[in-house]
């Protein structure tokens, strides 16, 4: 083939077009992959290290952020918020907590952390131009202030139930008191709840609480007030007395008389005996004539009987039984008061056929200053010729009443703490350890004596008393059938107590030996009162008192055991 033919023969075949306009798409889509990679590689470079775009953290946009300009725009964002106080709830109570003072905070840095590294995948990378996503805020705590803060609110959060309450106002109406649910929440939950949830962003915690219904509730109330209100309020009950004279238990008065105690889930009404007396004593008391044991009018050496009065009383107990059933009535709710007689148990003749001949006990004791002798024989003079009939109990503090300056007291020495001071009716203690031993040696009943803290040199020991008005008291009991008559004599250095009546008994006295002893402390003083002490040892000591009959046959022994504090070394500065 020559070179023409080859020219021909090519010469006949149609034209061919262009590569680049047959695969111009191709050429497009190898541009765009191309465009891509680009901005991808400059994206990844331009963002590494950064905050993946379409992060929020509560609400607030750290997309795209250094990580630290993250957690300053959180800071500056969140960080007044996450301090506000937080309430935690259950039930229908509620409690509070400062994040702060609690132990609660944020970690920024864990918070940022959280959100991740940027993507790889170009796909997310391009959609979080317009997605968005919320990355949870990390919290810190102080497990010390935190469980102290989630007992408090336990405790605030948990009530005991309560039985509903049921009265008788002083208007004759009920009162009704709502019952009351209780509730307990289990401590270990409310921390969980309130880790997991104090950052919510309404500020509240919700915790579940066990529910106990209370077991008496407001129902129980409602049928005791158709089943016992409204039918003792329902009008007057009427007693009836002597002489025309009639006592009323008014619907005002029930909530006194009658009273509710929740039980069981229901109310059990209490019937009140001694409110209902007290109610109508007053309004029946002319209806009784007072009874009245004999007694004397001591004037010197001159004894005049005052005559005993049998009485008239009011039998209460039969008035008032059954209490229930008068107050309940429906129809006729009048009652009759029940009398009985109460006569004299130490009549006029009894009286006058008393003498008081004999001296059965007699005591004396001395060596107190002028001050203290003042008092002394003032509170001799108040107890002279003082009687206590056959079981009646002789008090002391009872007897002369208050012992003040307005009743001629004057400050005298006393012993305070072991050391000497000063206070208005000092001395009076060496009066009622001399009536003590008299009535000892007389054969009274000892009913209350208190021997003093510290041993007093010129008493007998074992064998003392000391008071204080309003709460140490000299009593004893005249247990013999006769009465008998308290004579004092008072003077510049000694008072003696008699005590004089028929004489029944021999009286003994047997010491018993000091033990265990103790040492005094040493106290320092200061003030014009303080008085200088050398001090002296505390021990143990007895006394046992021996009763015989005139025949001398023993009739009792009792021992009776004292301790005796140190008294302290004082020195005054």
């Amino acid at each position: 083939m020559t070179s023409n033919e080859y020219s021909a023969d090519y010469a006949d075949l149609p034209p061919r077009r262009g590569w680049g306009r047959r695969f111009w798409w191709l050429w497009l889509l190898i541009g765009l992959v191309g465009l891509g990679g680009v901005l991808y590689a400059v994206d990844t470079v331009m963002t590494e290290g950064n905050v993946p775009r379409g992060v929020t953290v509560g609400g607030v946009d750290i997309g795209g952020m250094s990580k630290s300009q993250a957690e300053a725009r959180l800071q500056n964002a969140l960080g007044e918020s996450v301090k506000t106080p937080v309430v935690v709830t259950a039930g229908n109570l509620q409690s509070q907590l400062d994040p702060v003072t609690s132990g609660l905070s944020v970690d920024w840095e864990a918070t940022v952390d959280q959100a991740g590294q940027q993507p790889k995948n170009p796909l997310t990378r391009i959609t979080s131009f317009w997605h968005t996503r919320e990355v949870g805020i990390v919290s810190r705590f102080n497990d010390q202030r935190l469980s102290a803060t989630t007992g408090r609110i336990s405790d605030e959060l948990t009530r005991q139930p309560e039985d509903a309450k049921l009265s008788i106002n002083d208007q004759g109406k009920p009162d009704i008191v709502d019952d009351v649910t209780g509730q307990q929440v289990d401590r270990d939950a409310v921390t969980a709840d309130v880790r997991d949830h104090w950052l919510n962003a309404d500020h509240r915690v919700a915790v579940d609480a066990e529910v106990t219904e209370a077991g008496t509730r407001r129902d129980a109330a409602e049928r005791a007030v158709t089943d016992v209100i409204d039918k003792v309020t329902a009008g007057d009950v009427t007693f009836a007395g002597r002489d025309g004279v009639d006592g009323l238990l008014r619907p005002a008065d029930m909530g006194k008389v009658v009273t509710f105690t929740a039980a069981g889930g229901h109310f059990d009404p209490q019937w009140n005996k001694d409110a209902a007396k007290d109610i109508l004593s007053a309004q029946l008391a002319s209806t009784e004539v007072e009874f009245r044991n004999a007694n004397f009018d001591v004037q010197g050496r001159d004894l005049h009987v005052i005559p005993s009065q049998d009485g008239v009383i009011i039998d209460w107990d039969k008035t008032l039984d059954p209490l229930d059933q008068k107050l309940l009535a429906s129809g006729d709710r009048h009652n009759e008061v029940s009398y009985e007689d109460k006569k004299a148990t130490y009549t006029t003749e009894m009286a006058e056929k008393a003498n008081f001949n004999d001296v059965i006990g007699s005591f004396t004791t001395g060596g107190f200053a002028g001050d203290s002798g003042v008092n002394i024989r003032r509170v001799a003079d108040q107890v002279n010729n003082a009687v206590v009939l056959p079981g009646e109990t002789f008090s002391l503090n009872g007897y002369t009443g208050p012992r003040g300056t307005a009743q001629g007291y004057v400050e005298a020495g006393v012993i305070e703490n072991g050391h000497a001071d000063r206070a208005v009716g000092g001395g009076i203690s060496q009066f009622a350890t001399t009536l003590y031993n008299a009535s000892y040696f007389a054969g009274m009943t000892d009913v209350a004596h208190t021997p003093h803290s510290y041993y007093i040199n010129r008493y007998p020991a074992g064998r003392e008393a000391t008071v204080f008005e309003g709460a140490i008291d000299l009593q004893f009991k005249n247990d013999s059938e006769t009465p008998i008559l308290i004579e004092t004599r008072a003077g510049d250095s000694d008072v003696t107590v008699d005590i004089r009546g028929v004489k029944t008994v021999d009286v003994e006295s047997i010491p018993g030996p000091k033990t265990d002893y103790t040492d005094p402390q040493r106290m320092e003083l200061s003030g014009d009162k303080c008085s200088p002490s050398s001090g002296s040892r505390g021990f143990t000591t007895s006394d046992t008192r021996v009763v015989r009959g005139l025949d001398g046959k023993e009739l009792s022994r009792e021992t009776t055991k004292t301790k005796y504090d140190p008294s302290p070394i004082v020195t005054c500065r």
